[in-house]
This record gives C-alpha cells, sequence and structure tokens, in this order.
C-alpha cells in the first residue's frame, strides 16, 4: 500500500530557517539578560516582595543588584522558549531540556528545587496520561469509546457540534487530560476511517486538514470545559481557597451558576470557528465511513474482553482516586497506575508502553513547569503583572468591567506559558485586594472568577496546558506514524480562538452573567473587613 501526505504543518519558508530561529532566539536573551540595563521597577518589586532576600538565603545571589540580574535572565528566557518552542529551532523535548539546563548553569534555583519542577507531580501526571492512550488504544477500547459517544451521528456538521458540546461539558466534570487522552486516537481513527474510504486503488490520500480539524476541535473544546466548575481543575480550587481567607467562600454549585452556561456555548464557539477555519481546505467533508468502520470494527471485536475490563477498570479506577485522593496522592500518582496496571494484568507489553510515549512531548511538559517555577521564584512573574496593572489604570481599566476584562487577559495570556494552577496562584493575591478596595459590589467572587476562567484557554502555545502536548504525542498517522501536527499550528490556529473566547466571556459571562444571576449581598463589606483588620 502506498502513502500519499501532504504536509502542511506551517513551517515551510522562513520557519523552516532553524539556524535563523536559533539565532533569533539566543539573541533576544542575551540582550534581555546581559546587554539591557536591568529597569527600576525590577529592582524594585525584586526588593520590597522579598525575591532578593530569598535568593540571597539560596547562595544564588550576593546583593539586591545581583538579584535584579537573575531576573531579568528569566525574562530573556521567556521569549527564546517561545520562539524555540512554536519553530521547533530544536526539538520540542530538546527545549523542555533546556530550559533545567540553563537554571542550572546560570544558578537560577537551587539544585534541589530545580529537579523538583522538571519532575514533579505534574509531570508523572502527564507521564501517566500518555501511558494511558497508548494502553486504551492498544486493547481496542478507544473505538467502543467513539461508538459510544459518536456512534450515532453521521455526516459531518452533526458529529463535530456533538463532539465539541458534550466534550466542553464532560471537560467541565472530570479530567479533561484523561479525556484527550482516551479521544485523540478516537479522533485518528475516525479520520483514518473517513480518508480510507474515500481513497481508491489501494492508495491513502490523506487529508492533513481534516486531521488538523478533527484533533484541534478535540482539544480545544476541552480546553474551553475547564470554566464549567470546581472539578475542572485545580486552579478553581486554588482560587475558591482564597475566597475563603477573606470568610466569603464559593460553594460547587455557585460556581456552576456562573460558569457552566458557558462552557456549552464556547464548545459551539470552537465548532463554528473550526469550521470556518479550515473549511475551504478539507477534501474529505463525511465522517460517516469513518464511524461506520469504527462501529463495524466494534461489532466484529463482539463483547469486551479480559484486556478490555481491565484497560476499562483501570480508568474508573485512576478517575475515582483523582477526585477522592485529594492532595494525599495527588494527580501523578493514581496516573502513574496506568504504567504498572497494563503490564502487572498482562494486557499491554512495557516496551509497546515504552515506544508509545511521546517523550518528545513529556520533556516539553517538564521544561514548561521549570520555566513557571523560574517566573515565580524570581518574581519576573510579578513584575509583568504589576507592569501590566500600571497599563490598565492609565487607560482607566482598574475597576469594575475594566478590571474583569484586563485581569482576565492577563491571566489568560501567562496561562499559554505557565500553569493555569500558577497562573491562578500568582494572580489570585494581587487582584482579589485590588477588587475589594474598588468598592464595586460582587467583590471579590467577581474578579476571582475572571481571572480563574481564563486559565481554560491555553490554546495558543503547545506548552499552555496537557490537553495540547497529549494531542501532539498521540495524535499520529495510523498508517505511518507521523506526527499530524506541528507546534507552530498551535499559533496558528489557536490565537484567534483565544481571543474569541475571552470575548465570549467578556460578554456573556461578564455583562450579561454576572447581572442576571447576581452575587450575594454583603460579601464585598465581608471580604473589606477582613483585609481591613489585617486577619490576612
Amino acid at each position: 500500500m502506498s502513502h500519499d501526505i501532504e504536509h502542511d504543518v506551517g513551517g515551510g519558508g522562513i520557519l523552516a530557517n532553524k539556524t535563523l530561529w536559533i539565532c533569533v532566539g539566543v539573541g533576544i536573551f542575551l540582550l534581555i539578560a546581559l546587554i539591557m540595563p536591568t529597569p527600576k521597577s525590577v529592582t524594585t518589586v525584586v526588593e520590597e516582595y522579598g525575591f532578593a532576600k530569598k535568593m540571597i538565603e539560596w547562595e544564588i545571589a550576593h546583593d539586591v543588584e545581583g538579584a535584579a540580574n537573575k531576573t531579568m535572565m528569566v525574562l530573556g528566557i521567556i521569549p527564546m522558549a517561545v520562539i524555540f518552542f512554536a519553530t521547533e529551532a530544536i526539538p520540542i523535548g530538546l527545549t523542555g531540556i533546556l530550559m533545567p539546563v540553563l537554571a542550572y548553569f546560570l544558578h537560577l534555583l537551587p539544585m534541589k528545587m530545580i529537579g523538583k519542577t522538571f519532575s514533579g507531580d505534574a509531570p508523572m501526571f502527564l507521564l501517566g496520561v500518555l501511558a494511558m492512550g497508548v494502553a486504551v488504544v492498544d486493547v481496542g477500547l478507544h473505538k467502543r469509546l467513539a461508538a459510544w459517544l459518536l456512534g450515532w451521528t453521521k455526516g459531518f456538521l452533526v458529529p463535530i457540534f456533538v463532539l465539541c458540546v458534550s466534550m466542553s461539558v464532560v471537560g467541565s466534570f472530570i479530567s479533561a487530560h484523561a479525556m484527550c487522552a482516551f479521544m485523540t486516537p478516537v479522533m485518528a481513527a475516525v479520520y483514518f476511517g473517513a480518508v480510507s474510504a474515500k481513497s481508491s486503488g489501494g492508495r491513502i490520500e490523506h487529508d492533513p486538514a481534516l486531521a488538523k480539524f478533527l484533533l484541534f476541535t478535540l482539544c480545544f473544546a476541552l480546553n474551553v470545559g475547564g470554566i464549567g466548575s470546581p472539578a475542572a481543575g485545580g486552579r478553581n480550587v486554588i482560587m475558591m481557597g482564597f475566597w475563603s481567607e477573606y470568610k466569603v467562600p464559593m460553594d460547587f454549585f455557585t460556581w456552576m451558576k456562573y460558569g457552566l452556561p458557558l462552557a456549552p456555548v464556547l464548545g459551539v464557539v470552537v465548532a463554528v470557528y473550526m469550521l470556518v477555519l479550515f473549511g475551504r481546505k478539507i477534501k474529505t467533508r463525511d465522517l460517516t465511513p469513518g464511524l461506520e468502520a469504527i462501529k463495524e470494527e466494534t461489532r466484529k471485536m463482539g463483547k469486551m474482553q479480559y484486556a478490555e475490563y481491565v484497560t476499562f477498570g483501570m480508568l474508573l479506577l485512576i478517575l475515582v482516586l483523582w477526585i477522592l485522593g485529594g492532595e494525599e496522592l495527588g494527580l501523578g500518582g493514581p496516573a502513574l497506575l496506568a504504567l504498572l496496571i497494563p503490564v502487572i494484568f498482562k494486557t499491554t507489553e512495557w516496551k509497546k508502553i515504552l515506544n508509545g510515549i511521546s517523550w518528545d512531548a513529556w520533556f516539553m511538559y517538564c521544561g514548561a513547569l521549570t520555566l513557571g517555577a523560574l517566573l515565580k521564584e524570581s518574581g519576573a512573574a510579578l513584575w509583568l503583572a504589576q507592569s501590566f496593572l500600571k497599563i490598565l489604570s492609565t487607560v482607566g481599566m482598574n475597576e469594575g468591567l475594566g478590571l474583569w476584562i484586563g485581569m482576565s487577559g492577563l491571566s489568560g495570556l501567562m496561562t499559554n506559558f505557565m500553569s493555569d494552577a500558577g497562573t491562578t496562584a500568582l494572580l489570585g493575591p494581587i487582584v482579589i485586594p485590588m477588587g475589594i478596595m474598588t468598592g464595586v459590589q460582587g467583590e471579590p467572587w467577581a474578579v476571582g472568577l475572571a481571572v480563574a476562567f481564563a486559565t481554560s484557554f491555553a490554546h495558543f502555545l503547545i506548552v499552555g496546558t496537557p490537553n495540547n502536548a497529549i494531542v501532539y504525542g498521540l495524535g499520529i498517522y495510523p498508517d505511518t506514524g507521523e506526527k499530524m501536527l506541528h507546534p507552530m499550528d498551535f499559533v496558528k490556529y489557536g490565537f484567534v480562538l483565544w481571543v474569541l473566547c475571552m470575548v465570549v466571556v467578556w460578554v456573556l459571562g461578564f455583562m450579561v452573567l454576572y447581572n442576571v444571576i447576581g452575587f450575594p449581598e454583603g460579601i464585598l463589606e465581608t471580604a473589606r473587613g477582613v483585609m481591613e483588620a489585617g486577619a490576612l
């Protein structure tokens, strides 16, 4: 059988000049880290907020000036890393490894801390999820999942809208990362069935636009689901913790009143956007053959077999442990069972799991976590946040709707560079007092929701969320094993969607739901009393 794949990875022309982008990235780093004078505002933040003292105690700086220089180095790493991740000037896994290498050799963090950032709970979680995807595909369970979720649909539009709405809602309540691992092979199977039916003469005529369309539609729909409930992610729980400290706690169902109505709307936005973006590029306009092929294969498989029961039981066990395990187990502990159970119960071979895991995606994500730690611990993230707040003040966006729009915009940008939980943990303590001091009714809930909601929209950088890393790692052509996506595709197709999602939240969330649902009386006064009493 011959293969015909037209690669449209977004890496042609000037983007294909790897040497050029290496020079550009390194040049920008050197300019910011070593050549530009350190702004006074950086030195002020580093000194006043204790970052200099911490670095001196860690023995990575001798004085305030030296600490500020370390912060400038971190600020220089950011654009270099983004360029390398987006253009693959060097392999993205190697770019991930570059983050701890720079942290070690530039002495930006204590050695023990660098190791923890690169191999903590989050990396173990992603490793387990990637292994989970391999195990599900190996036993064929992904075909049953496709038959259950999409088997009743036909054509092109109906399956896409069903996929987007269902994934956005499901992603509000259970791990979107796990769903991404289950469903990415499903999308690959639907794709292959559709193009195979259209091909003739034993020649597979691939449709790269359809492949990208299906994977990005899945990924983006799951991303936006993070807005729906506290169960969608740790960043929502972190924000709820900040409110509790001000004696204005929010319960699970109250969050759902503000967030869940937005989830299916955003799912529809994803569907419409992707259809408009890829509509003319897609050659295969009927997914029915792919869905029928999966249903037929499922029928041939007969009743669920031993390996499928074990794998399905493993998925349920991991989900239950994620929900009930709490901080004691974290996310990484249960996820690692996906490497252990298939081998012990002899459903998937160990070598197959090792070969199936996308180590490029894993190293990339680990490096992104190190970069996030550098941003937080050096004061670079706080300086960026304060600089943005000053800009908001100069344009009159320092209270009410203006503050909500401005801070959600900042949160949405930052979450593409560092973890959603890290973004919420950084901005929450800054913006909640700001909201309280404005005297606008509904604070601090309003600005807190604004920040937390936006962390679900890590669409335009591959390092923004595990979902992006998972579809990149598991999204391969079934017949050739080549990757369906290119890192630059996330920038090309994700940035405009990021803007659209932000606008939906600003209009439907802030201007409609905030007013229709309203906020409880007295929360502003209670939070202000706690703040003024210095109880925090």
